[in-house]
């Protein structure tokens, strides 16, 4: 299989499924930025302590499912498609709650940084939050996408935040409060 088709050189790609849209267009645009999101997961996978990488791991794989079905024409039906069920989320409230326990509780906004892995925690989370705010306005504008598709990556920018905080703390970084001017 070669890399290159050359189908998209005139500024169209196509879906799962045959459809062609502008590469601009809304659907693509979150594929996109779910497959960015993803490639971010990576390099933080590639810099957390090993106790995160198996569950960073599982949520790259998710974030594929899940572009898959985002990638795919939402008027064909007969389309083979990974599973990615309502409820998805859930494991990640487990994850999160195991690793809130073991944080002070937050009195402040904080500033994102202090560790290089710190600062990938946000940099993650931030995409993350663009991908959700991408596939919401795709839902409500197109239809076609499923609430708990936004639903996951709610809680999966919830993730981390608490990851970012908890690798502030394993690695001994500082986690510097916003103290907003008066």
């Amino acid at each position: 299989m070669k890399i290159y088709t050359k189908g998209g050189d005139k500024g169209e790609t196509s879906l799962f499924g045959g459809k062609r849209l502008p590469k601009f267009h809304k659907r693509i645009a979150a594929y996109g930025t779910l497959d960015e999101l993803n490639s971010h997961v990576g390099m933080l996978r590639d810099l957390t302590p090993e106790q995160y990488q198996d569950n960073l791991l599982k949520i790259q794989n998710e974030l594929f499912v899940l572009g898959s079905h985002i990638a795919s024409d939402p008027s064909k039906n007969n389309l083979s498609l990974p599973s990615f069920e309502e409820g998805s989320e859930d494991w990640l409230e487990t994850w999160i709650d195991e690793l809130d326990l073991e944080l002070p509780p937050l009195k402040n906004f904080i500033l994102p940084g202090g560790h290089i892995t710190v600062s990938q925690c946000h940099i993650v989370r931030c995409v993350c939050r663009r991908a959700e705010r991408l596939l919401t306005e795709l839902a409500v504008e197109e239809g076609g996408i499923e609430f708990h598709f936004i639903a996951y990556l709610n809680r999966l920018s919830d993730v981390f935040f608490v990851v970012g905080r908890h690798v502030a703390q394993k690695l001994e970084a500082k986690e510097i409060p916003w103290l907003p001017n008066k």
